[in-house]
């Protein structure tokens, strides 16, 4: 059975209810979470800015990846569950890949990722992590709805 459970965390109420759900099954099976924050510095413009304000904002977003890797684990202490956590760097890659790379490079044997559900013109602008890692994973995918 699962003994690897990664969880992509943001600071939505959807990835936090998927991170509960993590816990929950990770508890049933002695498993580990490994909860995983993506920071996407491609997002920032970083030709306009000097090197100095670089280096400032990079570790801004960092520092706000800590804070909600922080708070998670908070949750899977509570749980009672071992776990790991991992900040990961996308460089205009697709979160998806990002995500689905690491899961097989840390053998998770699952992934367990909340979703909003947008449908119609606002997933189409905004697109969906969670389609992209359904599309690809070769490891299961469970989707935990919530919207924030």
């Amino acid at each position: 059975m699962y003994k690897r459970i990664m969880v992509p965390v943001d600071d939505s109420t959807a990835s936090l209810y998927a991170l509960k759900e993590a816990c929950k099954l990770a508890k049933q099976l002695d498993a580990t979470v490994l909860a995983v924050h993506v920071v996407d510095i491609a997002q920032f413009e970083f030709s306009t800015i000097s090197v100095s304000d670089t280096v400032a904002l990079r570790k801004a977003v960092e520092k706000a990846g800590l804070e909600i890797l922080k708070h998670t684990e908070q949750e899977i202490q509570q749980a009672g569950v071992k776990s790991e956590n991992l900040i990961m760097e996308s460089a205009g890659d697709k979160i998806a890949d990002v995500l689905v790379s690491q899961a097989a490079s840390e053998h998770c044997d699952l992934i367990v990722m909340g979703t909003h559900g947008f449908t119609g013109l606002k997933h189409l602008l905004m697109g969906s992590v969670a389609e992209g890692v359904v599309r690809q994973s070769n490891i299961p995918v469970l989707l935990v709805r919530r919207q924030d």
